[in-house]
């Protein structure tokens, strides 16, 4: 088993015109998100929440101009691909672009 953890993305708009002097304007726009693999043994054992807590600082990032935030996770089978995976090889035949995996 595997946990899957979805973010979602926002790019803060205000930032492009800064020029970095006082507060930074705030226009946020959600951009899409990732899906990353976390594989370990405490998916087994169904301490997901903790888990997600111990890799929320390798996933999530935030400044002025760009933040990314787990919104949600779920267990999958070993051989589950994401979404993007997924699309990759009905439209591509072959994934080269992987998703991320997280090993813990």
């Amino acid at each position: 088993m595997q946990l899957f953890v979805q973010t979602q993305i926002r790019e803060n708009y205000g930032a492009h015109d800064w020029d970095g002097v006082g507060e930074c304007p705030q226009y946020w726009k959600s951009k899409g998100g990732e899906t990353y693999k976390v594989r370990s043994t405490m998916v087994a054992e169904g301490l997901l929440t903790e888990l997600v807590m111990a890799v929320r600082s390798r996933i999530e990032k935030c400044s002025d101009y760009i933040t990314e935030e787990i919104v949600d996770w779920g267990v999958v089978g070993d051989d589950e691909l994401t979404e993007f995976e997924q699309s990759q090889l009905e439209y591509e035949g072959e994934i080269r672009f992987p998703s991320e995996v997280i090993v813990c």
